[in-house]
């Protein structure tokens, strides 16, 4: 959803209006059913969803999918702000990061702090993710798993053939770098797209600004510190990296640029974890065909995209029923291992027994831990988690001009992510 909070509330109330004056009024729901609207349809996510369904079959629930295809979630969203102001509100939605807040302000989301408490969801939780899920200290979403963001990807053969080591911070990247370009190989796969080029400038500005200034940067949008000596350093390294792209990295998608990496055309790729279901589905082994690491300088560091359900006020005491055994069921730790085995994420619930998970899942839950613990754990503004959608998409908008000028300078950089940040 990519409204604020304003622009949100006078369209509720203007298709009110429409709908009730088009369709007339919602008939009542089955007993029981829980309708969801996800976006689960490749096959490890399929197969998930199945599980859900199953666990709510077995409850004596009934299942109903509910998805809009077309327009990258925008028409998904435009129907279900329709059901919803037409009292017709599906149980569950996909919705995550600060919309969750703009949905809660509209009165529109269930209380489920009941179920939380029962649940013990405050000490499952990493709280600066539980504090995602709430609206002014209630429960009103449920969250599925974590995504770690800043991820490097590399190709093992293609560095020993550069004769470089994967490197721990940026002046060993860009070492690794230069090496990989001799031996001919192109050192970075990147895609030109903007939610591609701010995943590698934010993963750039916590390794070279630390977690202190992520978050005073990037997640509270302090103008001194985007202004700041270490934002101009953050914005040289990131134009640098862009030097060991290749000429056809503009439009190319993700998944395109990993395979790169899969097949030795490239050295590395800075790219969040879903980039290893394509090592996997390619028949390649962490560790021996591919590595995991920290993006350069953030080994005690983590940015995350949490995926999540937003749960929305029902009528039917059976559907409410039906509602609270999902949001019980999401953070089960069976579903959670089903789901993240197949998602390529790893659990959101702490203390989950990793053993089925491969050596990457492990690596991200021992650091998701650790600095849920201490402080390290912070928002991917390139993924939705941490500032409202227009300023994420003006920011994003920013970086990526910089990205693509030769003309820009730092300077001028700084002023447009400074007015970019002031975007309501």
């Amino acid at each position: 959803m990519n409204t604020t909070a304003q622009p949100l509330r006078r369209h509720l109330l203007a298709l009110s209006v429409a709908v009730i004056a088009g369709t007339g009024f919602a008939t009542s729901a089955w007993a029981g059913e829980v309708e969801v609207l996800h976006w689960w349809t490749s096959g490890g996510e399929a197969k998930a969803a199945s599980a859900l369904k199953a666990t709510l079959q077995a409850k004596g629930h009934t299942w109903k999918d509910f998805a809009v295809a077309g327009g990258g979630g925008d028409s998904a969203m435009t129907v279900l702000k329709s059901r919803v102001v037409s009292g017709n509100a599906p149980a569950a939605a996909q919705i995550k990061g600060p919309s969750l807040q703009e949905w809660a302000r509209e009165g529109v989301l269930a209380n489920m702090d009941d179920v939380a408490k029962a649940e013990k969801w405050d000490e499952l939780l990493p709280k600066v993710v539980s504090d995602g899920m709430k609206y002014q200290g209630h429960y009103i979403a449920a969250p599925v798993n974590v995504h770690r963001v800043n991820w490097l990807w590399a190709n093992p053969e293609a560095f020993k053939k550069a004769g470089a080591k994967v490197p721990t911070n940026w002046d060993e990247f860009f070492v690794a770098a230069e090496a990989l370009k001799k031996a001919g190989i192109i050192p970075v796969a990147h895609g030109g797209q903007n939610w591609q080029d701010f995943t590698t400038f934010e993963s750039v500005a916590l390794g070279v600004g630390g977690v202190d200034f992520y978050k005073k940067a990037l997640v509270q949008l302090d103008p001194a510190t985007l202004k700041s000596d270490t934002m101009v350093k953050v914005l040289t390294t990131f134009k640098r990296v862009k030097g060991y792209t290749d000429k056809n990295a503009p439009g190319r998608d993700w998944n395109l640029a990993t395979a790169m990496v899969i097949k030795g055309e490239a050295g590395m790729q800075l790219m969040g974890d879903w980039a290893k279901g394509e090592f996997i589905a390619a028949g390649k082994v962490p560790g021996k065909d591919f590595v995991c690491a920290a993006a350069p300088g953030t080994a005690k560091a983590f940015t995350f995209n949490v995926d999540s359900f937003a749960l929305f006020k029902l009528k039917n005491d059976a559907n409410v029923k039906a509602q609270k055994d999902l949001a019980s069921a999401i953070l089960s730790p069976a579903f959670q291992e089903l789901f993240n085995l197949n998602k390529g994420s790893i659990p959101v619930r702490l203390g989950m027994d990793m053993g089925k998970f491969d050596d990457c899942a492990k690596l991200s839950s021992t650091d998701f831990v650790a600095t849920a613990k201490s402080g390290g754990l912070v928002p991917s503004i390139a993924h939705g988690m941490a500032v409202p959608s227009a300023a994420e998409g003006a920011i994003k908008d920013a970086i990526s001009a910089f990205w693509n000028s030769d003309k820009m300078t730092v300077p001028d950089a700084v002023a447009k992510l400074v007015a970019a940040a002031r975007t309501k």
